[in-house]
This record gives C-alpha cells, structure tokens and sequence, in this order.
C-alpha cells in the first residue's frame, strides 16, 4: 500500500526535509510539504526512470580514490593559478571523444568533471559521442584527453557498462 502511494520513498523524505529548512518547521508547512513530496515523488513514475546497472568493486572504489585526490591536486592547482597568476597559461574548450554510451556512466562523468576545479562540462553531443569540456589550464589539449580517458573513463565503463 505504501509502496503504490509513495513509489520512491528517499525522493518523498529529501524532498519534505528540503521544504521544512526552507520555510520552516510548524504543522501546517509539515502537512503541505508532504503533499507537495507526494505529489512530485508520484510524478516520477510518468518519467519511468530505469535502475542503473551497477557493479560496484574494486573499480568503484578506486575511481573514488581517484576522484578524491585529483578535487585535492585541482584545488591546489586552481589556487596557484588564481593566486600567481602566471602568464603563459590560458584556458579554452576541447571536444573530448568518449567511448561511454550510457547515460549514467556519462552523468557520473560529468559530476566528477565540474566537481574538479579547473575543469566544466559544457556539453554532450550524443550523436558524435564527443563532450565539450572547458579547462581553465589548457597546456595541451591531447593530455586532457588522455587524462579523462585513462583516470576515469575505463573505470566508468567497468562499472555502468
């Protein structure tokens, strides 16, 4: 009963917690934000999102290991560049070719993209299967390219595809 009434249980709690921090707890804005979670959480199931096929290992947490220490290298990075401003560094756009065709190793892939700083995901064309990426360091447009490739792509592929 439940479960037909409230088909996506976190996505009705996350959405009840974000509207009692944005208008504040009292009964009324509890009984009308839960209708409103209900209602967006029921509309959920027109879109009939599809559960991703995961593998979570070895891969996973390395990519995560990965992740985590090139945000740290970036941010340092990132400072440098802001703080010294040398002048022989520019930034620009590169088309990335990528081999991932499904939709949540990409949008992982975006997230680790603009979550590192110095770097933007701009764009995706899906008929081409090339990324747009905007790098605020761009030294050489081949290493980004490997770069994306070698530390995340494979590892993405190993566990959505």
């Amino acid at each position: 009963m439940i479960g037909r009434l409230i088909p996506f249980p976190l996505l009705t709690l996350a959405l009840l917690a974000m509207w009692i921090l944005l208008t504040g707890f009292s009964p009324g804005h509890m009984l009308f934000g839960a209708a409103i979670a209900v209602m967006v959480s029921r509309t959920m199931l027109s879109l009939r999102p599809e559960r991703p096929t995961l593998r979570i290992g070895r891969a996973a947490a390395k990519l995560a290991f990965i992740v985590l220490t090139d945000i740290v290298r970036s941010n340092i990075a990132v400072a440098k560049i802001i703080l010294l401003r040398p002048p022989e560094r520019r930034s620009g756009f590169i088309e990335l070719p990528t081999a991932l065709r499904s939709p949540d190793a990409l949008a992982m892939l975006a997230i680790i993209i603009t979550a590192t700083p110095g770097s933007l995901w701009v764009q995706h064309d899906a008929h081409r299967h090339i990324i747009l990426i905007h790098v605020l360091d761009l030294a050489d447009e081949d290493q980004w390219a490997r770069l994306i490739q070698d530390r995340y792509e494979h590892l993405l592929m190993e566990i959505f595809e």
